[in-house]
């Protein structure tokens, strides 16, 4: 909204010495966000107001051109040679005498031109700086000046305006009028309510007939009908001129009257040819098959749900949005109906949207108008077009009004206080209130406030609260910081969670948290369950309206994104919560005007699914980088197990790892991670079909375990060490091919007892020495004593024990590979 300050002023007693500075502090006090401060380029010099007295038509050049003599307040008029032909002897124009510097650095000098000495300027608004309007010169009116006055401040050349950023709760500030109330009370000044003024009692029946099918659209629709307009009759300098100056463009007398008192008011209206109207009016949602030109000459199909002004003959009218092409105001017209309603917001800002047929007028309904002033506006309006226009109205005025008491709102007298932390007394909250507009009565420690026409944004104590700590000033709350009571460090949850994204960096993964986010179609791709799954009321997008189940969707997301930006070696991670589907309990919506009671607050716990932590890992390409050392070496399954080893390690505790079978890793590689005889996770490669579905690489791995069902690990001991030297023994199972080597370890454990030290799978062979159906497993064991040095006999006691117990499991000795030596022995 762009308001000028001498607009402005004629409705505030702006207090003596007021500045641009102050009103932008002013503005700034009442939640208007200045967008900017708009002023007109520089002219200097000797600019005047001439009478056009004489005009001579030059012939004989390409062009018409114009000799006039002007009067400008000189003894001898000015001599001007000039090529526009929109004035006429009598005319009042601006000059610029020789010596005038306009915008864009342009002095106006004497000098002799088509045979004649031109001793000046007629000027146009472009010249001039205050529009782009350059058809024809600038013409002031026939009367009501006087040659030699100085045009800057007539014109406005000195005048400031503030282009204001209006959120969409303060729709009133939309006007002069509302603006002016803000002003006012920012700055403790009166000001003149410029729809105060009371409406004359016209007298007769109405000139037209109007029905309101939906009065819940629209409780209020008032139209007049006006006469005898002169349709050549100009628009006053002054009215062109504070258009132009709020960004609107001059059209005729009578649409630049309707936009005026738009802009004065904040109620838009609609001029209709009367003589185009046919039959009476009827204010009713569209019909199947409705089409509807509008001013824009745009034929548009309409829906159900639009809002219309009708006749005989069909739609006339978008309510609220804009007019039809079929009732559009002439060259001709004499005769015109003005139209003022009061529409429901939402349904306008719908129209709005389908029709994609944004308007000044649209955007004053959206935000909510003063039903109270549709007759007012009509009166300015009529009282306009009369005083320049000649018009006279005709009959009396149509108001069709369904509108019922307006709501009453109950605020506890010290709320303000509690809200804002400062001292506000209740005479402060009453007269806060009442110089907003509100009605206010007091009984005892609750007031009863009734919000005034224009400011339908106030519906609850919280908007009043609000209102009164607005007044008093955002800037007297001090900013203090909250007393932080002392704490006991992080949980041993957050420390855990720390160390596994710290181990996991460490070991080349890079975090990318993604979005809670997820739709069906990912999760059937990956063949993950559907069922149950947790949906969002308002969700950000109709592809993800669900809570993830798994981090792998959002990691493999990201994994896409980079090999569509060029990368393809990468590992990520992500630690982060899953919500597991509860017994399907709804979540009650609370109340927003009060604290929710114990019983609303049990059912949203209630409601909260179980969140766990997470924490996933994807790696595809190369996990080892080629260079001269070698050619790389591709991730596979097993670096997707080893980041489990790598959490499990972080997170101290002992992992198992065995064969498993879960979607969407493959069948055949797919790895079940175990603490003690519980399943935490998965590691592996991704089936065939998720990479392709996905447009994944083939063999791209995954591992995702539930961080929370790990056990609290252990308090760490320090390692008992051993001075007496080790034993080392390498032995070679064979095994049938199916046999989990995690079975023979635990096996080999179990059989050598307390003096083994370590154990470690060294090699794997299933070539044709193994024989079919089996496979070779190598271990290395290392043997040592806290108290002595092992002797032979103890370490191949020991290898003995194992391997006898190795046999449970069908692991037979394919033969010794080393040699137990004992160091020092």
């Amino acid at each position: 909204m762009k308001i000028p300050v001498s607009w402005l002023s004629q409705h505030v007693d702006l207090p003596a010495g007021t500045g641009v500075e102050d009103l932008d502090a002013a503005f700034v006090r009442q939640g208007l966000e200045v967008e900017d401060v708009l002023r007109t380029p520089a002219t200097t010099g000797p600019l005047v107001v001439g009478r056009v007295l004489e005009i001579e038509e030059l012939t004989g050049f390409k062009k018409p051109i114009r000799y006039c003599l002007v009067d400008v307040g000189n003894p001898d008029p000015q001599g001007i040679v000039c090529g526009a032909r929109n004035f006429a002897v009598g005319d009042f124009v601006v000059v610029a005498l020789p010596g005038v510097v306009l915008p864009g650095d342009f002095a106006i000098a004497a000098r002799e031109t088509y045979g004649k000495v031109s001793d000046g300027m007629i000027c146009s608004v472009r010249e001039l700086g205050i529009g782009d309007d350059h058809e024809g010169i600038l013409v002031l009116g026939t009367e009501g000046f006087e040659p030699g006055t100085p045009a800057a401040g007539l014109l406005g050349l000195d005048d400031v305006v503030f282009d204001l950023e209006v959120t969409t709760d303060r729709g009133y500030c939309m006007s002069v009028r509302g603006i002016a109330r803000e002003v006012a009370a920012a700055l403790g000044a009166p000001w003149q309510d410029p729809a105060a003024a009371t409406p004359p009692a016209w007298s007769g029946e109405p000139a037209w007939t109007v029905e309101v099918e939906d009065p819940q659209r629209c409780d209020r629709f008032s139209m007049i009908a006006v006469e005898g307009l002169d349709p050549a009759a100009p628009t006053p300098w002054w009215m062109r001129r504070r258009l132009t100056r709020c960004g609107v463009r001059s059209i005729s007398l009578a649409v630049d009257v309707t936009n005026y008192v738009m802009l004065e008011l904040g109620q838009p209206m609609h001029a209709f040819d009367r003589a185009a109207v046919r039959g009476p009016v009827v204010v009713r949602t569209a019909r199947p098959g409705e089409r509807l030109t509008t001013l824009d000459g745009v034929d548009r199909v309409l829906d159900a749900d639009d809002l219309l002004i009708t006749d005989e003959s069909g739609p006339i009218g978008l309510a609220g949005v804009m007019g039809g092409a079929s009732t559009e105001i002439s060259g001709s017209t004499t005769a015109v109906l003005l139209e003022a309603a009061h529409w429901e917001p939402t349904g306008i800002g719908r129209g709005v949207r389908r029709h994609r047929l944004p308007s000044e007028a649209a955007k004053r309904f959206e935000r909510g108008t003063d039903p109270d002033v549709t007759v007012v506006a009509l009166a300015r309006a009529a009282e306009l077009l009369a005083g320049f226009g000649g018009a006279t109205v005709v009959g009396g005025v149509v108001d069709v009004d369904t509108r019922g008491p307006r709501p009453e709102i109950a605020l506890a007298a010290d709320r303000p206080q509690a809200v804002a932390g400062i001292p506000i007394d209740t005479e402060t909250v009453v007269d806060t209130l009442r110089t907003v507009g509100c009605t206010v009565e007091s009984a005892g420690a609750t007031l009863t406030v009734t919000p005034p026409s224009w400011r339908p944004d106030l519906t609850d104590p919280a908007d009043l609260v609000e209102e009164v700590v607005r007044a008093v000033g955002y800037d007297e709350i001090p900013g203090v910081l909250p007393t932080v009571p002392p704490g006991r460090g992080l949980t041993p949850a957050q420390r855990r969670r720390r160390t596994v994204g710290r181990a996991l960096a460490e070991a080349g993964y890079t975090e990318a948290p993604a979005y809670p986010f997820v739709g069906p179609a990912v999760l059937d791709a990956l063949g993950l369950p559907t069922d149950g799954l947790l949906t969002l009321r308002n969700p950000l997008s109709d592809e993800e309206p669900a809570l993830r189940t798994s981090l792998l969707p959002g990691l493999l997301g990201t994994v896409a994104r980079n090999l569509g930006r060029g990368q393809r070696d990468l590992a990520v991670f992500e630690l982060g919560v899953v919500f597991l589907p509860g017994d399907g309990t709804v979540a009650p919506l609370p109340p927003v005007d009060r604290r929710p009671d114990d019983d609303t607050l049990a059912a949203l716990l209630g409601a909260v699914p179980s969140q766990p932590w997470h924490v996933g890992a994807v790696l595809t390409g190369l996990r080892e980088p080629r260079g001269h050392w070698g050619p790389g070496r591709a991730a596979d399954w097993a670096d997707a197990v080893q980041a489990a080893h790598t959490v499990a390690g972080a997170a101290g505790v002992e992992l198992t790892v065995r064969a498993g079978d879960q979607l969407p890793w493959h069948p055949g590689r797919c790895a079940e991670l175990v603490v003690g005889d519980v399943v935490v996770g998965h590691a592996g490669e991704l089936h065939p079909r998720v990479c392709t579905a996905l447009e994944l690489p083939a063999r791209t791995c995954a591992m995702e375990l539930d961080l929370d069902a790990l056990p609290e690990a252990p308090v760490a001991q320090a390692p008992r060490i051993s001075a007496y030297p080790p034993v080392h023994s390498d032995v070679a199972l064979t095994v049938a091919s199916g046999v989990p080597s995690v079975d023979v370890e635990a096996a080999l454990r179990a059989g050598a007892g307390d003096l083994l030290e370590r154990l470690q799978l060294f090699d794997v062979y299933t070539g044709a020495q193994a024989g079919e159906g089996q496979k070779s497993l190598a271990y290395a064991l290392t043997f040592r004593a806290p108290d002595r040095t092992l002797t032979r006999a103890e370490v191949a006691e020991a290898v003995a024990s194992a391997l006898a117990s190795a046999a449970s499991v069908g692991a037979v000795l394919r033969g010794e590979v080393g040699q137990a030596v004992a160091d020092g022995a």
